[in-house]
């Protein structure tokens, strides 16, 4: 499935999945593992997979009784080519660029 921009955006969009990305940056880790440091439920991470998933930026795999997910750093080339074209956005800061856009919101009329 190829996730269009509006997926991806749609997924970084929520801090919690921007943090389990990064968690998945040093290796491909079990969902048990991606849960452990949030202080919520196992169902609630799941529904954060299942976006990432959707979106095309995890990949889920069960091995044995275990699912694990992988980081699928392509799936961003879009989004990061995208903003590039910005030019202040470089390299690319998506928490800058969430600021950047609620200020702009904020401020239409």
């Amino acid at each position: 499935m190829v996730a269009t921009l509006d997926t991806v955006f749609a997924a970084l969009a929520d801090p919690t999945r921007r943090a389990i990305l990064s968690m998945l940056l040093e290796d491909d880790m079990a969902v048990t593992d991606v849960a452990e440091p949030f202080e919520m439920s196992l169902a609630a991470i799941s529904k954060h997979l299942n976006v990432l998933t959707n979106a095309g930026l995890i990949t889920q795999e069960k091995r044995g009784r275990v699912k694990w997910c992988k980081l699928e750093p392509d799936a961003m080339k879009a989004a990061s080519v995208w903003m590039q074209g910005f030019g202040q956005f470089e390299p690319v800061n998506l928490d800058a660029f969430e600021a950047f856009l609620e200020k702009e919101f904020r401020d239409d009329p």
